[in-house]
């Protein structure tokens, strides 16, 4: 019985020694207490796992004393050690090396967790303080925060439904492309409406870049690319509920909860908004449209052992109606019938699982699947057109040696539209597009004080072949202050007859495609210099510097053709896009001030003369100045930008003009936040200077938008926090 006795003993004895207990580092600001994603566990020298983007790190290790090391970008290193006799978790508490945030975020748009700071690709931040200030000034959408932005100019394409598209660098909104956590969904057809649908309180961040991206995401991404990133729970409980009210009869309500527990958390956003049509300007037509929107985003997650996995859906329902305020109030009669009707309905799915090996290696996999419809009515026409889009993604991040790293992977998106109707042919009835693309990304680090990257992707379209995008980009920083950087990289974007134009057109007057169009190819430039400061009491200051040029090669252009209908073709000549675009952002003591200038010239030379591009301001400036009075809960902002003189479709000048807002925000406690908010304070509008259509009454033509046409509004909000 002893030696029986002895021999148990010594086998739990041994299976003490080999059992692996699980060790979760919750990696926290040690001031705001917000999570830090990205940070490298290690133990004895050796990398074992990176925290995900909840700053969530999981190890397996066996019971006894350890000796872990944590670091991150911006972030002094944190050592620990302890001894663990059973499953735990931990807090790590990460000292910020400078109190500038631009040194602690993290962006997702490299796909590498580099710091914004130094990434060799220029990635421009609205973060998580930018979403929570625009969800009490402009909760329904992100179009006025993006517009803010030097070099990004938020257009409206369609004065009866509202509609925007997103330019950059003074190229079409078609070469902007728009992803949703790394994942396309707002393409050709199923684009309309798409920034107008997404509100802030829902988003943790927007990341922009400016000029070509396509090699990480494929073609598109010409002009720049809106990578716009959802929250994820953390250990803290987060509600809250925004109620918002305007001037122009807008009311909105929203609500987001979220809790990350030990294995599993969620994410609850759910929306409405009411707008009653309004005509501004009092000839007769809605300048803003009756709208009635709806939006739910749940999202589960799930952790097990070193892995995240997300299942997600977002709801949207977006009904819209303008036109002739007669009609709008059910008064129509045989003079008065126009108006215009979009009855939006987008279903979007998603899967995704990150899993983070010991080593600090990292696999990914991504898909969606969106279903968008949208059934248009005018006096004319009754069309309903539906587009399945999905996309599918497999890649790695394998970070080597001192801070280099490696990314690859392969994805496949595609897209089939159908459209039905009910009173006259339209010209496009189906269309279908499908591509194969793989891509790597390798990243150096020199001497820790330069960065050098090499992108590489090969995309395979069903129709057009194949495109082979490389991509290099360099950084360099100097010292404590300067820092430059210089790329260069190609695109393309493959004919479709539904992206983005200055003008919004009724299916039944868009041509189909001619069987010889090709797919437009470019090349774009970048080289910028930066200039940093900082000094006692938290000051600082940041001047960026940076150059373009964009050129596009068999760029497809429209026409008119006699029956009025729109029809694509390609240019003999190129595109041509180029400037500089100059910000500065300071912060002195309570004060933060931001303005930027951006020149831009942008030539169509495939024309024989006005090879100008329409709608497009040379001069553009813009500034934000903004208080915030800490003691008193109080904060409050100016804001105001500047568009030069833009060019008409004859060759006509516009004349430039002011857009100023201003903003006033109180804290009542810690739980209520009131905001009072006034847009265009000088209540410029574009038919303060013209009409906005020509024709009749029954037939109205309406001009290209170049300027505001709701005038001043003041919205007043309220955010409770739960």
């Amino acid at each position: 019985m002893y030696r029986i006795f002895v021999l148990l003993m010594g086998c739990c004895f041994s299976l003490n020694i080999h059992a692996q207990l699980k060790v979760q580092f919750q990696c926290q600001n040690a001031v705001s207490g917000k999570a830090v994603p990205g940070v490298t566990v290690t133990e004895d020298g050796k990398a074992t796992a990176m925290a995900d983007t909840s700053g969530v790190a999981v190890l397996l290790v066996p019971a006894g004393t350890h000796h872990f090391s944590f670091s991150a970008v911006g972030y002094e290193k944190a050592q620990l050690t302890i001894h663990i006799t059973h499953d735990t978790t931990l807090v790590i508490k990460m000292g910020a090396l400078a109190k500038e945030m631009d040194e602690v975020v993290i962006v997702a748009t490299t796909r590498n967790n580099q710091s914004i700071e130094n990434a060799p690709i220029k990635v421009e931040v609205l973060g998580k303080e930018e979403m929570n200030e625009e969800n009490g000034i402009r909760p329904a959408n992100i179009a006025s925060i993006l517009g803010d932005v030097s070099g990004v100019q938020i257009q409206q394409t369609s004065a009866t439904s509202g509609n925007s598209n997103v330019r950059i660098q003074g190229l079409d909104g078609r070469y902007t492309q728009i992803l949703r956590d790394g994942m396309p969904l707002y393409d050709g057809f199923s684009g309309g409406f798409g920034i107008l649908t997404i509100p802030p309180l829902d988003l943790q961040q927007i990341e922009l870049v400016k000029g070509s991206a396509s090699t990480l995401y494929g073609g598109g991404a010409i002009g720049g690319l809106v990578n716009i990133i959802s929250k994820r729970p953390t250990a803290a409980q987060e509600g809250s509920i925004t109620l918002n009210q305007t001037t122009l009869k807008e009311t909105d309500a929203n609500v987001y909860l979220s809790k990350r527990y030990k294995g599993f958390g969620y994410t609850l956003f759910g929306g409405y908004i009411h707008q009653n049509p309004v005509d501004v300007n009092k000839d007769g037509f809605s300048d803003v449209p009756k709208l009635n929107s709806y939006n739910l985003h749940p999202r589960l997650f799930f952790y097990p052992k070193n892995t995240t996995i997300i299942l997600g859906y977002n709801g949207n329902m977006n009904h819209t109606k303008g036109g002739d305020m007669q009609v709008l109030k059910g008064s129509s009669d045989a003079v008065h019938q126009y108006f215009e009707q979009n009855n939006t309905t987008r279903h979007s799915g998603e899967l995704v699982v990150e899993h983070h090996f010991d080593s600090g290696k990292s696999l990914y996999f991504k898909n969606t699947v969106s279903d968008y419809t949208n059934d248009f009515a005018d006096a004319q026409l009754n069309y309903k057109g539906n587009q399945l889009s999905y996309y599918s993604e497999l890649s790695t991040l394998i970070p080597y040696g001192n801070k280099n790293s490696f990314v690859g992977g392969v994805n496949v998106t595609g897209d089939q539209f159908k459209a039905t109707h009910q009173n006259q042919l339209i010209p496009i009835a189906s269309l279908n597009n499908n591509t194969i693309g793989a891509f790597v990304q390798n990243t150096w680090t020199i001497k820790d004080q330069a960065t050098l990257e090499l992108g590489l992707r090969d995309d395979y379209h069903q129709k057009y072949g194949n495109f082979f995008l490389p991509r290099l980009a360099f950084f360099n920083r100097f010292n404590a202050h300067w820092a430059t950087r210089l790329g260069v990289g190609w695109g393309y974007k493959v004919p479709n007859p539904f992206t983005p134009w200055y003008m919004d057109y009724t299916p039944d007057k868009i041509a189909a495609l001619p069987a010889s169009i090709t797919p437009e190819k470019s090349v774009g430039y970048n080289a910028e210099i930066n200039y940093k400061l900082d000094w006692e009491g938290g000051n600082s200051l940041f001047i960026n510097q940076a150059f373009f040029l964009t050129q596009i090669k068999d760029p497809i252009y429209g026409t008119i053709n006699p029956d009025g209908t729109l029809f694509y073709q390609n240019g003999n000549k190129n595109v041509l896009s180029r400037g500089f675009d100059t910000y500065v952002k300071a912060k002195l003591e309570e004060w933060e001030l931001y303005a930027g200038y951006t020149y831009t010239v942008v030539t169509r030379n495939y024309l024989p003369q006005q090879q100008f591009m329409p709608l497009t301001p040379r001069n553009r400036m813009s500034f934000v100045l903004a208080r915030d009075f800490e003691k008193a809960g109080l904060m409050t902002g100016l804001e105001g930008s500047y568009n030069g003189s833009q060019k008409r479709l004859d060759g006509s000048n516009t004349p430039g003009y002011m857009f100023m807002a201003a903003v006033i925000q109180k804290h009542l406690g810690d739980h209520v936040t009131v905001v009072l908010n006034c847009e265009n304070l000088l209540n410029y509008k574009q038919s303060n200077v013209e009409a906005l259509y020509t024709g009749s009454v029954t037939d109205p033509q309406f001009k290209p938008l170049w300027a505001p046409i709701d005038g001043r509004v003041v919205n007043l909000s309220l955010r409770l926090k739960l």
